[in-house]
């Protein structure tokens, strides 16, 4: 299978590392819902980042959220394509950001899950308007962002 306009092969994606990662690690490989598979990936990650201190989950979070702008940026170039459906490191730093202000439970993984989902799919104002306009590795990384943040919305007022 070829991917993006400018026609990279599966072993370029898995072989450079800037493309590993934008794929979130090969999962935005699948052929279909791939941003689902990315999410999906995220959570052994999440999980991981869960067991260090108390300042180290935020610290990630963030620095996931931050390099995700030159990662998905450089991805999205190198694919010749503005936001392609494999690019998914987005959907990893959108629910780890949905994760953020909850302690760790597997219902907590299951509703943050659906609620990103829900959010990245249907993309309700501002999120729409921002996957528009934003163009970029920033404008990539927004719209998931604002997905994640109104998915810990959610679980805020469930009350995670």
């Amino acid at each position: 299978m070829i991917y993006g306009k400018n026609k990279l092969t599966r072993k370029q994606i898995l072989t450079e590392p800037v493309l590993l990662l934008a794929f979130g690690f090969g999962s935005g490989l699948a052929g279909r819902a791939p941003g689902t598979f990315g999410t999906l990936a995220a959570i052994p990650l999440y999980w991981l980042l869960m067991q260090g201190a108390s300042w180290f989950y935020p610290a990630a979070t963030l620095l996931v959220c931050l390099a995700g702008i030159g990662i998905c940026g450089s991805a999205a170039e190198r694919l010749g394509v503005h936001d392609h459906s494999g690019i998914v490191w987005d959907e990893i730093a959108g629910f780890l950001l949905t994760m953020a202000w909850v302690p760790f439970s597997w219902q907590a993984v299951i509703v943050g899950f659906l609620a990103f989902r829900f959010f990245d799919i249907i993309k309700p104002w501002p999120i729409s308007y921002i996957d528009r306009v934003v163009e970029g590795g920033l404008g990539i990384m927004l719209d998931d962002v604002l997905a994640g943040l109104a998915a810990a919305a959610v679980l805020f007022l469930m009350d995670y």
